[in-house]
């Protein structure tokens, strides 16, 4: 690593250091528990995974948990993004370490989509059709009561139609990497029954 690296690279570490440092003494002045946006936050990340816990279909508990952390990953990444852009802030938040919204990425969204794709399943209803109707809600009609209150704010160019568009890159992601998965988990069920009801040949019995 050449002196100019080493010297850019500890600027930008000093910088994220004094960011970190800037938002916890925002949190503690602005977002702290003595805050009702806090709480809200706390609620929001709480209730989701409690009805979670009551309304899932426990017998597909590794399927539809699989399918979910593909969502809330890759919303966190997209989240992340746009907040470390400053595409959009949370002005409030839960824990002031981190950019985006715990209770959005870690519970009201993932858990969302998990009971929406649970009852797709269990209908025989299109997945697509009804993820998308979720993803216009919470787009179009979620984000603005957030906006109203305070609790979300867009910066630079960013809009609702492009948290629109992020929340179909998800549904697909997450839909298409499950099934990848699944189908892995099929062939690999197929081929070990195969093996466990072949037949074997036996030679003549000694006496």
């Amino acid at each position: 690593m050449s002196d100019a690296q080493r010297e850019a690279l500890q600027k930008l570490i000093k910088e994220q250091q004094e960011g970190s440092h800037q938002w916890l003494k925002y949190w503690l002045e602005y977002s702290a528990f003595d805050t009702w946006q806090f709480w809200f936050h706390v609620v929001m990340f709480l209730s989701p995974l409690i009805i979670l816990y009551f309304a899932m279909d426990w017998k597909r508990a590794l399927h539809l948990g699989f399918y979910g952390f593909n969502v809330h990953v890759w919303f966190g990444y997209f989240d992340d993004f746009g907040s470390t852009q400053g595409l959009w802030t949370y002005p409030y938040k839960m824990i002031p370490f981190v950019a985006h919204s715990l209770g959005m990425d870690a519970s009201l969204v993932p858990v969302s989509f998990i009971l929406v794709y649970q009852w797709t399943i269990k209908h025989n209803k299109n997945y697509y059709l009804y993820t998308l109707l979720l993803s216009v809600f919470l787009s179009f009609i979620l984000k603005p009561i957030f906006v109203m209150h305070n609790l979300f704010k867009f910066n630079a160019w960013a809009t609702y139609y492009h948290l629109f568009l992020t929340y179909i890159v998800i549904l697909v992601l997450s839909k298409v990497i499950t099934d990848i998965f699944l189908r892995f988990q099929k062939n690999a069920q197929e081929k070990g029954s195969k093996v466990g009801t072949g037949t074997t040949k036996k030679g003549p019995v000694l006496k």
